[in-house]
């Protein structure tokens, strides 16, 4: 079944995206790759300040404690005296020590501001709890709007980072304006060559994909235009073989137009002597000796009238027009060898043998054409023997040595030797003609079939026979493909063939 043009789109499509696959894989690492760079790139700066400020808090000590230390005791403070088991005075003192300590951390920062290096400067640290919060906030200006990307902030859970008892938080700068600027313009930096990197690797795989497609687009018009002329061949291989039946129905009709002006001519010379043999039976000198003789004189100028008739309406039909009957193969093998048997042996040189096996042997099928391919196959055999005696005698004249006369006589005593076979093989009837000629190559044996292909040469002419027009065997592979049957050929060199007539059941 041949594919739908939407499958084939869709095959063609899958064709390209599996080229094209490779590169866009390729170009995809590399964007993720420089996005990840970038990224980190960008945020390593703020992540360093952030756990600089986070390592500040936790191990910058006040009255020996750190600030996540305070703020965990007076959380803790804050939660008893709600419960009553401590007095208020104590949550009270716990806020101012937590006060001291944010003023005590962020102070020397304000004193120091911008004079010592990796020194943050604190805008507001404030430790957030459900109900309240303790800020120390700097009194200093925040920096302008279009500067505020200058200010970060950290947030830090003293209980945990899933615990939201408590949570300060802490709004820095930790570098210099102009230290901000350097690391702005490293990153644009950066960026401009992550860029120009991205597309150079963009037009690198679209160079890729154009001379993939462009390829594939190359080999898809090849592989169209192989279909095409596969296509062109085979519609002229189809016109051909019109015109070659043409031919063949041509070549037929003017055989039987030639036939049929012949015929009676044939039958009006038959039909004296059918005139005086009938007198002579009639007549009472003839002896019973001579009667007898006439007797089958005049059945088998019945005979040949018979055939003759047979004949005409053969060559007058087209051979794809058959008239189908029963026709029992094994009689047919039977009357072929008896009608052909005395000619073939005095004129021929060959011995014409029936092989029977034993049962019904019956076929549906036109026993004009049948019989007339069958007797095509045994003139085949006649000329291959034929040649097949002129080889051996060329052979032996051609000897030197002692064995030469023996080669002679071996030669001129060879027999050839055509055995017509009818018998059952299986669920088919199988109908053969073997001889012991000459044989074929395999090249003769491919083109044997072919109408007016022919190998005899003059040396095939005998006794008035010629060689013929290479229409014989065409005729009978006709006649054999128009009844639905199979033609087995067995041949070689110097051994024979064997034409297998196979009547499928």
């Amino acid at each position: 079944m041949k594919p739908t043009p939407v499958r084939a789109s869709w095959r063609n499509a899958g064709t390209y995206l599996l080229g094209i696959a490779p590169f866009v894989f390729v170009w995809l690492v590399l964007v993720g790759w420089l996005v990840s760079l970038l990224y980190s790139r960008a945020s390593w700066s703020e992540e360093s300040d952030a756990a600089i400020v986070r390592e500040w808090l936790e191990e910058t000590r006040s009255f020996r404690r750190t600030l996540p230390e305070l703020v965990r005791e007076y959380a803790q403070v804050r939660s008893d005296a709600k419960a009553g088991t401590v007095l208020p005075e104590l949550a009270s003192e716990k806020r101012a020590e937590l006060e001291e300590q944010l003023r005590a951390l962020t102070e020397p920062t304000r004193a120091y501001e911008n004079k010592l290096p990796g020194f943050p400067l604190i805008y507001e640290l404030r430790v957030t709890f459900p109900d309240e919060s303790v800020a120390w906030v700097n009194p200093a200006p925040r920096p302008r709007q279009q500067n505020q990307s200058r200010v970060q902030s950290m947030t830090y859970r003293p209980f945990g980072p899933d615990d939201g008892r408590a949570e300060i938080r802490c709004d820095y700068q930790m570098h210099a304006f102009n230290k901000l600027q350097g690391r702005e313009q490293d990153r644009r930096r950066e960026s401009l060559v992550a860029g120009a990197v991205l597309v150079a690797a963009t037009l690198i795989a679209g160079v890729f994909v154009y001379r993939f497609l462009k390829h594939e687009h190359k080999r898809d018009t090849e592989r169209l235009q192989r279909r095409l002329d596969a296509a062109n061949l085979e519609l002229r291989a189809d016109e051909a073989e019109k015109v070659a039946l043409q031919v063949k129905s041509q070549l037929y009709a003017g055989i039987g137009i030639m036939a049929g002006s012949y015929a009676p001519n044939i039958k009006n010379l038959l039909v004296r002597p059918n005139d005086l043999l009938r007198r002579c039976l009639d007549s009472e000198s003839a002896n019973p000796a001579q009667t007898a003789m006439l007797t089958e004189v005049q059945a088998t100028l019945g005979t040949v009238t018979e055939r003759l008739q047979q004949i005409l309406r053969t060559v007058r039909r087209d051979p794809s027009q058959a008239e189908k009957s029963p026709l029992d193969l094994a009689k047919l093998v039977r009357e072929m060898a008896t009608t052909w048997g005395d000619t073939a042996r005095d004129k021929w040189k060959v011995n014409v043998t029936a092989e029977v096996s034993d049962g019904e042997l019956i076929v549906q099928a036109d026993a004009s054409h049948v019989h007339q391919a069958v007797e095509n196959l045994l003139f085949n055999a006649r000329d291959a023997t034929f040649e097949m005696r002129n080889h051996l005698r060329e052979q032996a004249r051609l000897s030197t040595g002692e064995g030469r006369k023996q080669k002679l006589l071996e030669s001129a005593s060879w027999k050839g030797e055509a055995i017509l076979r009818a018998r059952r093989d299986g669920e088919s009837f199988v109908l053969e003609v073997t001889d012991n000629g000459i044989g074929m190559t395999p090249e003769v044996r491919d083109r044997c079939l072919e109408t007016h292909f022919s190998t005899k040469r003059d040396n095939a002419l005998y006794e008035g026979y010629s060689a013929g027009m290479g229409l014989g065997l065409s005729f009978v592979a006709m006649v054999i493909e128009h009844h639905g049957a199979k033609l087995e050929i067995d041949s070689e060199p110097q051994k024979g063939t064997t034409f297998r007539i196979r009547f499928i059941t």
